[in-house]
């Protein structure tokens, strides 16, 4: 019974996504391009791609983007 377990850990971590363990940053702002500079430079700090995954505007801009490779 414990090799069914461990071997269905190994199979459910193999078939894990690699976008999982991607890094989010968020930034805030009074505009969508000064929101969008504070990300594209915390990702160029890091060498890294990003990719917005959100905005929103409430008296300011809150963006969230993944860091990636």
């Amino acid at each position: 019974m414990k090799s069914i377990k461990t071997f269905a850990a190994v199979i459910a971590f193999a078939v894990m996504p690699i976008a999982s363990f991607a890094q989010s940053v968020t930034a805030c702002d009074t505009t969508l391009d000064g929101a969008e500079a504070q990300i594209a430079a915390k990702a160029h700090k890091l060498g890294e791609q990003y990719t917005i995954t959100e905005a929103y505007n409430n008296n300011g801009v809150h963006m969230t983007a993944e860091l990636h490779k």
